[in-house]
């Protein structure tokens, strides 16, 4: 029977395939002694496990609160179970107990309890009691996902048009996906603004987040459809509804090529504006897609994509190669390169050793504070763009900037990287790249004028930049209907930022997803930004809306807007401007 599913599209199009369920994997167990003066890390270790594994039952609690009422309350009974299991059990009491008695490592000691539980079970007459036994291992098995840190399954098995459904998916988990297999995927947990959507829209993969109710529905071998425009998961569909998707399917392959003999035109406003279209760059499997939609360079390659799903640092020469080959293929056209920004919902095995829970924060060790407290990091980074820049023009982009000295430091180190290097006979570029600050918090965008004076370029982060203004988790599901780019307080911060780029004469451009929605095309033109840079396969689009519009225009209408105290009345007087063509 056909069942549906409503959830976040944080990824368009139409996706048709079979259904695959992603279980995450439990690490191997390995026995291991820990020294008596490690016993309260391990501990700690564990509670962080328990922690963790309380936070995505809780998450799962409130989204069975959005399923019909009976579903809702049988599901709502099991979860509240599992998470009583996590609090004072005798599983969490026996754990504990192990690690301090027999002074092994959290893995051992948690299938040594479990299989303690298990034996007691067995022993029970009682036939649905010892049943209830597939209810710890679950309990157990989530925590042990956690104390390994759910290590990545690579994808490389599937079959041609595998759709999977997954109880949460990682940035790099999606970056595994081959697009020549995998349809689309749904998850029961994620935002419409995670690295995780960013990497669904990156690769073309119709995505459908935060769709309560998939995980238990949905078997392996259903036949799914993925509607990323409506956020909708469509399960075993009737033969009506598979047509209605096949049309819709026909008419979007047809719109795409429409806009592809946009391709080699300049993006000009009617009376004559240029503008810039870059591409935003999340994994070196793009630069086809990129090329073929006529972007006028990269404007933000994300350079975390180089330590995720390996368990050590990438060297000088693994990233030099990279960075190569992609201004090669770019043929001229500029590489704007982000030093590493692993934090928050993008996380690396390499780095967890050394700075903990904080490198998992969205205001924990990342971006540019991780790179000046690891400068080995960051003089590898460095010394890569540094010879790769014999390639083609690189800029080199600081996230997380929050003060000038940041950038003092980073430009410091960079002519000491060069110094050494042209001291070892290599050549480099003369001038050295660009150095350019992400303007993505507050106190960055506060300070845009006195950042102009050591920047040689700004690139507005919209999508940090809204969240840390909004205090809004955009990886949550549960508050993802707060996040709005259109928060006047966001405005006002991007409005501040371009006008102090613009008065220190140094280039500003803005990469978050809003270069990407046609909506705003007019507003941020208005606001006076001439450069953006996007997923590849919105730059037709927003190329369309370009032509179509009057600068002049968008300027008055942008002058109205930030006159407003409303989102509300800022989303109809956007609205309205582009109803009527932008003229």
């Amino acid at each position: 029977m056909e069942q549906i599913f409503d959830g976040l599209g944080v990824s368009g199009g139409i996706g048709f395939g079979i259904a695959h369920i992603r279980e995450s994997g439990v690490c191997e167990i390995n026995e291991y002694c820990i020294p008596t003066d490690h016993i309260d890390d391990e501990l700690t270790r564990l509670e962080n496990a328990l922690e963790k594994s309380r936070n995505q039952l809780s998450k799962l609690r409130q989204k069975a609160n959005q399923l019909p009422p009976a579903a809702a309350e049988e599901l709502g009974f099991l979860l509240d179970a599992h998470l009583h299991m996590l609090k004072g059990s005798r599983l969490v009491r026996g754990v504990n107990q192990h690690i301090r008695d027999y002074k092994i490592n959290a893995e051992a000691a948690l299938q040594h309890v479990l299989d303690e539980i298990s034996e007691g079970f067995k022993a029970l007459d009682d036939a649905y009691i010892a049943s209830r036994q597939s209810d710890v291992h679950q309990v157990a098995a989530r925590v042990m996902r956690n104390l390994c840190e759910e290590p990545h399954q690579p994808f490389n098995d599937l079959p041609d048009n595998s759709v999977i459904i997954a109880e949460e998916l990682t940035p790099a988990d999606t970056a595994l996906m081959n697009p020549k297999t995998v349809a689309g995927f749904t998850t029961v947990l994620g935002g419409p603004e995670s690295h995780t959507a960013i990497m669904a829209r990156a690769l073309g993969l119709p995505a459908v987040l935060g769709a309560a109710g998939v995980i238990g529905a949905i078997n392996t071998g259903d036949s799914v459809i993925i509607d990323g425009d409506a956020g909708r998961v469509i399960v075993n569909p009737s033969d009506k509804t598979r047509r209605f998707y096949q049309r819709r399917a026909i008419e979007n392959e047809e719109k795409n090529k429409r806009l592809a003999y946009l391709k080699d035109r300049e993006a000009l406003t009617s009376d004559g504006v240029k503008v810039t279209l870059k591409a935003n760059m999340e994994l070196p499997v793009e630069i086809d897609n990129i090329i073929n939609n006529g972007a006028e360079g990269v404007g933000l390659l994300r350079s975390e994509f180089m330590y995720m799903n390996r368990d050590s640092l990438p060297d000088e020469h693994v990233q030099y190669k990279i960075f190569k080959e992609l201004l090669e293929r770019l043929d001229g056209k500029p590489l704007t390169v982000r030093t590493l920004d692993i934090g928050g919902d993008k996380t690396a095995k390499s780095l967890i050793e050394d700075f903990g829970n904080s490198i998992c924060s969205p205001l924990g060790m990342r971006g540019i504070r991780l790179s000046l407290n690891r400068p080995d990091i960051l003089e590898t980074q460095y010394r890569a763009l540094l010879r790769a820049g014999q390639h083609g023009p690189v800029k080199i982009l600081l996230p997380m900037v929050t003060s000038i000295n940041d950038v003092r430091q980073a430009r410091l180190f960079l002519q000491q990287v060069a110094d050494k290097m042209r001291k070892e006979g290599m050549d480099i570029p003369d001038p050295l790249p660009p150095l350019g600050a992400m303007i993505e918090v507050p106190g960055a965008a506060l300070s845009a004028d006195a950042l102009a004076r050591v920047c040689d370029f700004f690139a507005i982060g919209s999508n940090d930049l809204t969240m840390y203004t909004l205090a809004t988790d955009r990886a949550d599901e549960q508050v993802a209907h707060l996040f709005d780019p259109l928060h006047p307080a966001v405005l006002r911060l991007i409005q501040f930022t371009t006008q102090a780029a613009l008065r220190n004469n140094i280039p500003v451009s803005l990469c978050g997803e809003m270069a990407g929605n046609p909506r705003f095309t007019a507003l941020l033109l208005g606001l006076g930004i001439r450069d953006l840079s996007m997923s590849a396969s919105n730059i037709p689009k927003i190329k369309q809306r370009i032509l179509e519009m009057a600068e002049q225009s968008a300027v008055q209408r942008a002058n109205i807007i930030m006159d407003q105290t409303d989102s509300g009345r800022i989303a109809m007087l956007l609205d309205d401007f582009s109803d009527r063509g932008g003229f």
